[in-house]
């Protein structure tokens, strides 16, 4: 049927949470794109025969494969947006370093996207607050206090801290950091936030 391979497309999106990142589908992509090259070459054919004067029955065809021509391409662009729109908001969650089962779900093309939006983004916060920079990825809640205690889930090795103090960060043992040095290890998975 016209449009199905196109709109599974569509529902695969929608039966995924907002927070997580589905399998890229490239079968089903390939196989949308392959259906509106068919439906293109169909049309190309009834136009030109149209054209030549021989009949006009077949104007309300053409019009149908159109349509479903343009339905197939704002699927496969809604597809595609979506999951950009998902991997931007997997970059301000899990910060400039994506777990591999993330990167496993993303095309080549959306890593490629990936590493140019972090690009960008990193070289905007470099050219705001001074020189120093500013990093609008930190503190994504507004803290209720500066340090927190964190358990280190798995060996990291040290963490330099602004007045030069290195913390070990080694599995299972306890720290109390400021927030904005540990934000980034919290979300990739290498600290906890012990709640007291």
């Amino acid at each position: 049927m016209f449009c199905e391979k196109a709109a599974d497309l569509i529902r695969e999106l929608q039966r995924i949470n907002d927070g997580q990142l589905p399998a890229f589908n490239e079968d089903g992509v390939r196989q949308v794109l392959q259906e509106t090259e068919a439906l293109y070459e169909h049309n190309q054919a009834d136009v030109h025969e149209t054209k030549s004067g021989r009949t006009a029955d077949l104007l309300p065809t053409i019009r149908l494969r159109h349509c479903c021509l343009l339905r197939n391409r704002r699927c496969v662009a809604a597809y595609l947006y979506d999951r950009l729109l998902r991997i931007r908001a997997l970059r301000w969650e899990y910060g400039s370093v994506l777990p591999a089962n993330v990167r496993f779900h993303m095309s080549a093309e959306e890593l490629q996207w990936f590493t140019r939006y972090k690009k960008s983004l990193a070289s905007f916060m470099r050219s705001l607050g001074g020189g120093g920079g500013l990093d609008l990825t930190q503190d994504m809640k507004p803290p209720k206090s500066l340090y927190i205690q964190v358990r280190c889930v798995k060996d990291h090795g040290q963490l330099e801290l602004d007045d030069g103090t290195l913390v070990l960060l080694k599995k299972n043992t306890q720290h109390f950091l400021p927030r904005w040095k540990c934000e980034h290890l919290i979300r990739q998975g290498v600290l906890e936030h012990v709640i007291s």
